[in-house]
């Protein structure tokens, strides 16, 4: 892709970095800013610099947050024994928007990927088995995809608090294999919420 100018070559490489976009959307999202007023561009620019520099992650259960302390950890009506383990913030938005889940969330941050070099101790695991063992749980239910990957660190974490005498459970298979819980519908998540299932009947399973 042949370029007229070394800036918009620039930012079109910029844009390219950012996930799902290749070069020809980069360069349609780039023309697009240009034909916008300049404050616009302006407010863009700002929104993601406040965000980069001033947003949060909760102490508790790791989510994206504008304070300490989330909304949902906040909440004294939420179930706080009750933690759902997802990967990340979409997944809680996904499961949020079902209003089935009354409990608390803990955000791993990711999955074991050993292809990916992504080993438990670059996730939110620690935190989750001393939450636990410090007995302030009575469930944890694993909502991690169903892949290769989301079922190695559900069988970690497992591993990690299996000695402690609380419930864990997994969500109940209507998502389909590999898919990932964001573009799940709302009926479908909401349903494999209430109806999950022991943890230790998946492992007798497979």
């Amino acid at each position: 892709m042949e370029f007229s100018s070394k800036l918009l070559e620039k930012a079109v490489n910029e844009m390219a970095q950012l996930p799902g976009i290749g070069k020809r959307t980069a360069l349609r999202l780039v023309l697009h800013l240009l034909k916008q007023p300049k404050e616009q561009t302006q407010f863009l620019t700002e929104s993601l610099q406040t965000m980069r520099h001033e947003v949060k992650y909760c102490k508790s259960c790791h989510n994206i947050s504008d304070v300490e302390l989330c909304e949902i950890c906040s909440n004294e009506k939420r179930n706080h024994q009750m933690i759902c383990v997802v990967e990340d913030i979409r997944d809680v938005m996904a499961i949020e928007n079902t209003g089935q889940f009354k409990g608390v969330y803990h955000v791993l941050g990711g999955k074991i990927s050993p292809i990916d070099g992504v080993g438990p101790s670059q996730l939110n695991i620690a935190t989750l088995v001393e939450k636990v063992s410090a007995g302030m749980v009575a469930e944890v239910i694993f909502a991690l995809s169903s892949t290769m990957e989301g079922d190695t660190t559900n069988f970690y974490i497992f591993r990690q608090i299996q000695q402690y005498e609380i419930k864990t459970s997994t969500i109940a298979r209507g998502i389909s294999v590999g898919d990932e819980l964001e573009y799940a519908d709302e009926i479908t998540l909401g349903r494999s919420i209430l109806n999950r299932i022991p943890f230790e009947n998946t492992m007798k399973s497979n």
